[in-house]
């Protein structure tokens, strides 16, 4: 069983930075692919960005592309997502998720592990 352990959310101004952490207790991290999701009250779970196994390929959706950067340490098991200008908008509990072997990065229902994940309250 893989698990999957968010952390760095909290509460920021708008412009702000945060960077979000996902530790995950595996050590054939390395085998996974791996991306971030996040969920607003009342809306549905969105793909956030996505980063392959060893880190060459990365997916953004187009809202954060250029704010938001995905990225993993493959020997400390953990994936990153430096946040930054963030905006009321980014306000959400964000999930990381893991999946080894082929998937579609933007959707949810590729992904086979889950995090709990860490809210992100952006004030304006």
């Amino acid at each position: 069983q893989v698990q999957l352990v968010e952390s760095g959310g909290g509460l920021v101004q708008a412009g702000g930075s945060l960077r979000l952490s996902c530790a995950v207790s595996r050590r054939t991290f390395s085998d996974y692919n791996m991306g971030w999701f996040r969920q607003a009250p009342g809306k549905e779970r969105e793909f956030v960005a996505y980063i392959s196994l060893n880190g060459r390929s990365t997916v953004y959706r187009d809202s954060v592309r250029g704010r938001f950067t995905i990225s993993r340490d493959n020997a400390k098991n953990t994936m990153y997502l430096q946040m930054n200008s963030l905006k009321p908008e980014d306000t959400a509990v964000y999930y990381c998720a893991a999946k080894a072997g082929f998937l579609i990065p933007s959707k949810s229902t590729s992904y086979d592990y889950w995090g709990q994940g860490t809210q992100v309250t952006v004030s304006s």
